[in-house]
């Protein structure tokens, strides 16, 4: 498969993570014909830039909610990996290491990858992003930049992430 291919089929399964909608198994996952365009669909990309506004690539501050109820969350850092049209495509991060309870984890089908440590945390502690929530977030749901990370940092995420939509055990930096 060439690298446009293996793109878009990575485009499609990030497109099923984010929307919830999964292939059926054993189906063709091709989509319907549609026009192609720079807004057509989830897009990742590195794109940091030190503007003050969210862009992929960086660690920004953002009110997540919660999983079991929606009304309810908190600030935390997630990662943008991308753009859904203006809407911003985000990995929930944290500094508690889920290495501790892996298994317990995997039996409720969260993964998390290590990303280390970076300028997003002042106390500089080891972090860890969710591979198995995309978070779609307006621009105005983001409180602050944290820092970018680096591209190779990026392109491992976006591959475990990929790796994880794909239903594939996610390859570690």
């Amino acid at each position: 498969m060439t690298t446009a291919g293996r793109l878009g089929a990575t485009l499609r399964r990030l497109g099923s993570l984010v929307s919830g909608r999964r292939p059926a198994r054993g189906s063709a996952a091709a989509p319907a014909p549609r026009p192609a365009g720079p807004t057509t669909g989830p897009r990742v990309e590195y794109a940091p830039h030190a503007d003050g506004e969210p862009d992929p690539g960086e660690v920004v501050w953002a009110w997540v909610p919660y999983e079991d109820d929606a009304s309810r969350g908190k600030d935390r850092p997630v990662l943008v990996v991308g753009r859904d049209g203006r809407t911003l495509l985000a990995l929930p991060m944290t500094s508690k290491d889920h290495d501790r309870d892996a298994a317990d984890e995997a039996r409720w089908g969260r993964v998390w990858m290590d990303v280390g440590t970076g300028a997003w945390d002042p106390r500089r502690r080891p972090s860890e992003v969710r591979l198995d929530r995309v978070l779609r977030l307006e621009r105005s749901a983001v409180r602050r930049e944290g820092a970018a990370v680096d591209r190779a940092l990026f392109a491992s995420v976006t591959a475990a992430m990929a790796d994880v939509a794909a239903g594939r055990r996610p390859r570690q930096r």
